[in-house]
């Protein structure tokens, strides 16, 4: 009983900004991974680059060069899954250790706030980070079914399963970018999620900026412009 009295201090606010950063999070997903013709996202144009490559792939030897990127790619999966067990492993050591957290509630506000609020606050942030860790280990997984398939395309580029394999390749190859965006989005929405510490309205308001720093990176970066063949 006396947590639910504890939680009941939790506001409408408190609830609306974490279902706001929820829907922002799904949201903002699905216009990256399905954007309009008229204005390609960043992903939306890599996947169309990494179906040249594994077109490009099968005429080129040796493909030594294919291979070192396959490395590149699993081992930058590999660094943020790490990086992300680091940083949940951090978070729940603070919700272990309440002394830390009454430090950082004096600090911030001068009511008497259970400390199984700032839990719950720090509990999204862990979440965010676990679904961050689970997309970049099946990520890491994905580009390892994508390096076996690219070695089982054959030598011969006029060999009628080449471009088969190839394509199938390229598709992997894809997913697995897919999920390590959404891996870095996570990570995004977790540091945007830290701000619940302070206040919802300060939740809200670094939620809208990480939507921003998201889709502007994907819709409207000078990246993006390069890879459109707009130079600066």
């Amino acid at each position: 009983m006396q947590m639910i009295e504890h939680l009941a201090l939790l506001t409408y606010w408190d609830a609306a900004a974490a279902a706001f950063l929820g829907f922002a999070y799904f949201i903002l997903g699905w216009m990256i991974e399905h954007p309009p013709k008229s204005r390609p996202s960043v992903t939306k144009i890599m996947s169309d680059n990494r179906r040249e490559w594994l077109r490009v792939f099968i005429g080129r030897e040796p493909r030594i060069f294919d291979s070192q990127i396959m490395g590149s790619l699993r081992q930058g999966t590999a660094f943020f899954a790490s990086t992300c067990i680091f940083a949940i492993g951090g978070v729940f050591a603070l919700i272990a250790n309440t002394d830390p957290l009454q430090g950082v509630a004096a600090e911030i506000s001068t009511d008497d706030i259970p400390i199984v609020v700032w839990q719950v606050k720090l509990g999204l942030v862990a979440l965010m980070l676990t679904n961050g860790f689970l997309k970049f280990v099946w990520a890491n997984r994905i580009f390892g079914y994508c390096s076996v398939m690219m070695a089982a395309v054959p030598n011969d580029p006029n060999h009628p399963d080449a471009m088969g394999r190839a394509m199938q390749a390229a598709e992997l190859n894809i997913r697995a970018a897919i999920n390590f965006n959404r891996g870095l989005r996570s990570m995004y929405f977790a540091l945007g999620g830290l701000a619940w510490l302070v206040g919802s309205t300060a939740f809200i308001l670094a939620t809208l900026a990480v939507i921003w720093l998201v889709w502007s990176r994907e819709f409207a970066s000078l990246p993006r412009d390069i890879l459109l063949g707009k130079y600066p």
